[in-house]
């Protein structure tokens, strides 16, 4: 019995192992690309660093090209949308878990089935509600629609946890003196730290890598995020693919930062909450 549990294991973590390895392969490759010098982009070596590999990709990336311009605009439009996704969400979320109101049904299944229609589908309504209050071509438009298409999620998210928030606890800091808001502030925010995280780390990801929308709504050059920059440099008849490379993989830097940033919230429970409370 016990032989056959340890293979087991053995074939699960194996099984895993290569899974990893498999998922890590490509973004390797990404890199060693960013590193080939000018004249082996189009080799077809696997080697993961390059022969006479280079940060020449890296250093046009960032002082030759736009990129610190388009870094900018992502940051603006995707910190934003965090902002308000959170703030949107932890309260809409709050009043659907703890009130009941005319219509409260309805709008829980609203957000439910808009989740069941991909983006695209909204990007013609959006288009002409930017259009019509002159937010098109504008960041601010961007975020519009990139807070309208994450906060569905978002307010499911914050919900369902709210709903595993006993109601015991607002109802003891209000026998304490604490007023709904107050015991919403102080007990129920701080015990909803995981699910508050995960709703700001998808926020963030919606905006930071999406294309499509941004594709739409926005047209100058100076406002181009960086999904829209690098599409740039894929030309008609020439792709610039150590730039490409290069500039990928510093697009997901702030991301992975911010996953390990927020990695102790993600894995904190509600348990270890109420007992700090």
């Amino acid at each position: 019995m016990a032989m056959g549990k340890k293979m087991t294991s053995a074939i699960v973590h194996l099984a895993l192992i290569l899974a990893t390895l498999v998922t890590i392969y490509p973004v390797l490759q990404v890199i060693s690309i960013s590193l080939r010098p000018g004249d082996s982009l189009y080799s077809t070596s696997l080697a993961l660093i390059p022969e006479g590999a280079t940060l020449n990709a890296y250093k046009a990336i960032l002082f030759e090209k736009p990129f610190l311009i388009w870094m900018r605009n992502s940051l603006l439009v995707s910190i934003t949308v965090t902002i308000l996704g959170v703030a949107l969400a932890s309260t809409a979320g709050y009043a659907f878990c703890r009130y009941r109101f005319p219509g409260r049904g309805i709008g829980l299944m609203s957000f439910l089935i808009s989740q069941m229609f991909p983006a695209t589908m909204l990007l013609l309504p959006l288009f002409l509600l930017l259009k019509k209050v002159g937010l098109l071509d504008a960041l601010p438009g961007l975020v519009i629609a990139y807070v309208a298409t994450a906060l569905p999620f978002c307010v499911w998210t914050m919900k369902g946890y709210y709903d595993s928030i006993p109601v015991d606890l607002e109802e003891a800091a209000m026998v304490d003196g604490l007023t709904q808001i107050g015991a919403f502030r102080k007990v129920t925010l701080p015990l909803s730290a995981p699910a508050l995280m995960i709703t700001a780390l998808f926020s963030f990801i919606t905006a930071w890598s999406e294309f499509m929308v941004a594709r739409v709504i926005i047209q100058s050059l100076d406002l181009y995020t960086l999904p829209l920059g690098l599409e740039s440099l894929a030309g008609t008849f020439q792709t610039e693919w150590a730039n490409y490379s290069a500039g990928a993989v510093l697009v997901c830097i702030p991301v992975v930062g911010l996953f390990l940033a927020l990695n102790r919230y993600l894995v904190s429970g509600l348990t270890l909450g109420g007992v700090k409370g």
